[in-house]
């Protein structure tokens, strides 16, 4: 491929949860002749581990992901190989080839940035359109150029765009940001109509433990995977595969994943935090102290499943909180709290506060005692622990 050429489908993101997920449904679907092409990653922060991925991708060959676990009682194990991604590209240092080949040959974006990926930077200015400028410093300045050098070279070009960050409305939150920083970089109405008119901003929820990294690159995934995908008109899915659904009422998906895989991972990653627990210690082995189990099996009773019950939804959660109870105690997944705690306190005010506030509207008479306590404690990481989000 040459450097103007570029697949159809870029990826802002290296994590190995995006290898898992998202690359691997590609790779797989393009067996079948169900996807758009190949994808495209960009590199977008300056960490030693995501550069050390860029330079693995960037060869185009197959790496490796490795399915272990249980799924219905039954013990499953794949060895398999991901091979759609064709290229690799570190964003601050080529810059200028990434904006040419976005103009035409993209025709979908997916981003998955971690904790803070939409986090503006006071740095990133108009200045930063000019043909000559360097990379913008956020993820959403740098989607923000893009799309304008698009929408200058063709204003009738269309683009769907899937972020999977977990934030609830993801698109919505992604198209807002960015309508708010074309409107502060004053570029006009016909373009702000371009953004929110010929763009598809995706919500969407992406569901699977990716527990480990494969050196250089690759990944240890468990056998569950959803990508639950809000219908809209217009929108160009990167492919078809069995764990993409589409759904009219994404916000169900959201609050099960939500309120019970990741506030059960924040849970567990709080009492490692306050309880001096071992700091090399796993979901699973967490799982298997008989206390912290029956505290985390108590929680998910008491003070969330009779939130579920209040929207009507209990039969559906107590499926969900079963399946996410055999995916925590997967015996092949080292899936360390440490990197659970990245981030903690962000993740506590994104993860426990919205339930209890719902927990306020559906179901007033609930008291929460143990969510409340979670949610003002000051317990700080321990440990500096790797940047690719659990």
């Amino acid at each position: 491929m040459s450097d103007n050429q570029f697949p159809p489908i870029l990826q802002f993101g290296t994590s190995r949860f995006l290898q898992a997920h998202v690359d691997l449904f590609v790779s797989q679907a393009l067996e079948r002749g169900a996807a758009l092409g190949r994808i495209a990653v960009v590199q977008t922060t300056d960490s030693p581990a995501s550069t050390a991925r860029t330079a693995a991708l960037a060869s185009g060959k197959p790496y490796r992901v490795l399915i272990q676990g249980i799924d219905r009682g039954q013990v499953v194990e794949q060895n398999l190989q991901a091979s759609a991604i064709s290229r690799a590209v570190h964003a601050a240092q080529q810059w200028p080839a990434l904006r040419q080949g976005f103009v035409e040959q993209v025709r979908v974006v997916i981003s998955n940035t971690g904790d803070r990926g939409y986090l503006l930077d006071p740095r990133d200015t108009p200045v930063l359109l000019g043909a000559q400028a360097p990379a913008p410093i956020s993820f959403p300045a740098k989607l923000l150029v893009l799309l304008h050098d698009r929408w200058q070279h063709n204003p009738h070009s269309t683009l769907s765009l899937f972020p999977c960050e977990l934030v609830a409305r993801n698109g919505d939150v992604l198209r807002d940001l960015l309508v708010g920083l074309a409107r502060g970089w004053a570029l006009g109405d016909a373009f702000e109509s371009y953004l929110t008119q010929n763009c598809r901003w995706a919500n969407s929820l992406v569901d699977r433990i990716v527990s480990q990294a494969l050196e250089p690159v690759g990944a240890v995934a468990e056998p569950y995977a959803l990508w639950a995908i809000e219908r809209q008109e217009g929108l160009t899915l990167p492919c078809s595969h069995e764990a993409i659904v589409l759904t009219d009422d994404l916000d169900h998906y959201e609050r099960l994943k939500l309120f019970t895989l990741n506030l059960g991972h924040s849970y567990l990653a709080e009492r490692w935090l306050s309880d001096g627990r071992p700091e090399h210690e796993t979901v699973y082995q967490a799982m298997h102290s008989p206390a912290l189990r029956a505290d985390l099996e108590a929680l998910w009773a008491s003070e969330v499943l009779p939130v579920f019950a209040a929207l009507g939804q209990l039969d559906a959660a107590r499926r969900y909180v079963d399946s996410v109870r055999e995916r925590f105690a997967n015996p092949f997944l080292q899936h360390r709290l440490a990197d659970i705690a990245a981030n903690h306190k962000d993740k506590k005010q994104r993860r426990l506060l919205p339930l209890i506030e719902l927990a306020e509207q559906v179901a007033p008479g609930l008291e929460q005692p143990i969510l409340r306590a979670v949610l003002l404690s000051q317990h700080e990481r321990r440990t500096r622990t790797v940047e690719d989000p659990p």
